[in-house]
C-alpha cells in the first residue's frame, strides 16, 4: 500500500522513489540550505512533500539537465525554490515514463519533442543493493520500448519495399511494351 501525496517519507523512501543513494539525500541537505527535512529524536528524518518537489527538481537539475552542485545552488539563489520544483514537475517526464511503460498508445500522438524524447531513454546508472534490482527494471523496460520501436521500423520498411516491388513490375511492363 502506498502513502498519500500528503504523507511524511523516510529517508529510505526518499531515496527509493528518486533512485538515489541515502548519502547522495544528506549530502544535499548540506549542499542545498532549502531542503530541510524534519527531524525527529535520534536524528531521524521525515520529508515533507514540498521537500520531495525540491528533491525532484534539484535531482531533474543534476542528473537530467546536467547542471553542477553550485549550477543549481545559483538557480536556487536567482530564480527561487519554485523554480527549481518546477523542473520536477515538467510534463514530459511523466509522457516520457508512460511511454516507456507502454501506458501510451503510440509514441506519434506526442508532441515531437516528448515523442524523440520517449523513443531515447536515459542511461539509468549501476546501482548495487537493493536499487540495483531497479535499474535492471528500468533498463529493462528501455530496452522493451527500444525493440517496440525497432519493430515498428521493420514493419515501416517492409511496408515500404511492398508499395517499391509492386510500382517495379509496372515499369518493367511499359519498359518492354515499349
Amino acid at each position: 500500500m502506498s502513502k498519500a501525496a500528503e504523507a511524511f517519507r523516510t529517508i529510505s523512501e526518499v531515496a527509493d522513489e528518486l533512485d538515489v543513494q541515502k548519502h547522495v539525500l544528506r549530502f544535499w541537505e548540506a549542499r542545498f540550505p532549502q531542503v530541510r527535512p524534519m527531524k525527529r529524536g535520534g536524528g531521524r528524518r521525515y520529508y515533507r512533500p514540498e521537500d520531495m518537489e525540491l528533491l525532484r527538481g534539484i535531482r531533474h537539475l543534476l542528473h537530467a539537465e546536467g547542471y553542477t552542485i553550485k549550477g543549481v545552488q545559483k538557480i536556487l539563489r536567482e530564480q527561487g525554490i519554485d523554480h527549481v520544483k518546477q523542473h520536477g514537475r515538467e510534463p514530459g517526464d511523466t509522457e516520457t515514463r508512460a511511454v516507456l511503460r507502454g501506458t501510451t498508445p503510440d509514441a506519434r500522438a506526442l508532441p515531437a519533442n516528448v515523442a524523440v524524447a520517449a523513443r531515447t531513454p536515459a542511461p539509468v546508472p549501476a546501482r548495487r543493493g537493493a536499487r540495483g534490482r531497479t535499474s535492471a527494471v528500468s533498463h529493462l523496460a528501455a530496452i522493451e520500448a527500444a525493440i517496440k520501436e525497432l519493430e515498428e521500423c521493420r514493419s515501416l520498411l517492409l511496408e515500404t519495399m511492398g508499395k517499391t516491388e509492386q510500382a517495379r513490375p509496372a515499369r518493367r511492363a511499359r519498359a518492354v511494351g515499349a
